[in-house]
């Protein structure tokens, strides 16, 4: 199971916000002994929505979607998923009453009577319709919860409610997937170097390695400095060392000036 990243908003892709979520994601799995294998930005465009939601929803990946949940009409991911399930968006009874216990937390800290017929409440309600199905995520910080659907996971936009929700999840539903794989990585920094020398290297590696991903990071050096590339192996511990060893025995026949990272 790969496990995707969806993050959805135009003050995203405008830069009138900038992302928080990919990296806390990362972190978040790489604590746990998981990474993330893809993740994909969006706009507030519904069809966009929709067809990405229909697409990764076939593959049985593990799939967090931040933001578009909320109210107001540019908020689409609810109607998007339920579109995309082809089922119909319904009013979550645990949805119903998180949502009204915030209703009534957020009236008595204002010193006001609690209106549950009210406009903005009945527009707030709207937040607990979910794909026909759904289970709710619960929120820790306004009680307003988000959905998950298999194992696709629906949170606000905002990083403070999103990603201990994000967590609640792994720590809820996916502990029999922590550390599952030991992923080890071993790197060498090559001065000097030009990628296209040591590529045929890189290549028999991954052949001969099914386990095992080369990666090669290029560096320009700052005027004055020497530019250098780091160059490593990784994937599962059992072929690492005899890869890294291939690697540096690759080095040297090259005559590459190189020295193993820490």
């Amino acid at each position: 199971m790969a496990i995707g990243l969806i993050i959805i908003g135009d003050e995203i892709l405008s830069g009138k916000r900038t992302d928080r979520h990919f990296s806390a994601a990362i972190g978040m799995l790489k604590k746990r002994g998981m990474q993330l294998d893809w993740a994909e930005y969006l706009s507030d465009d519904p069809q966009k929505i929709t067809a990405t939601l229909r697409r990764t929803f076939a593959t049985g990946d593990m799939v967090f979607s931040c933001g578009g949940i909320g109210a107001t009409p540019d908020d689409h991911t609810r109607r998007c998923a339920a579109r995309a399930l082809d089922v119909p968006l319904v009013l979550h009874p645990e949805a119903r009453e998180k949502i009204l216990e915030r209703i009534r937390d957020f009236a008595l800290q204002h010193g006001r009577p609690v209106d549950y017929d009210a406009p903005d409440n009945l527009q707030r309600l709207r937040m607990g319709e979910f794909p026909e199905g759904a289970a709710i995520i619960l929120n820790p910080v306004n009680k307003i919860p988000g959905f998950s659907v298999g194992t696709h996971y629906f949170f606000p936009g905002f990083p403070e409610m999103a990603h201990p929700m994000m967590e609640w999840v792994l720590d809820t539903y996916h502990q029999a997937d922590f550390f599952r794989i030991e992923h080890v990585e071993k790197s060498v920094t090559v001065y000097g170097a030009v990628e296209a020398m040591m590529t045929p290297m890189m290549e028999e590696i991954e052949r001969e390695f099914q386990q095992i991903r080369v990666f090669s990071l290029p560096h320009i050096g700052m005027p004055g400095g020497r530019s250098y590339v780091e160059l490593g192996v990784k994937g599962a511990s059992a072929e690492v060392d005899e890869a890294f060893a291939r690697l540096q025995e690759g080095l040297r026949q090259i005559h590459a000036e190189y020295e193993i990272n820490p």
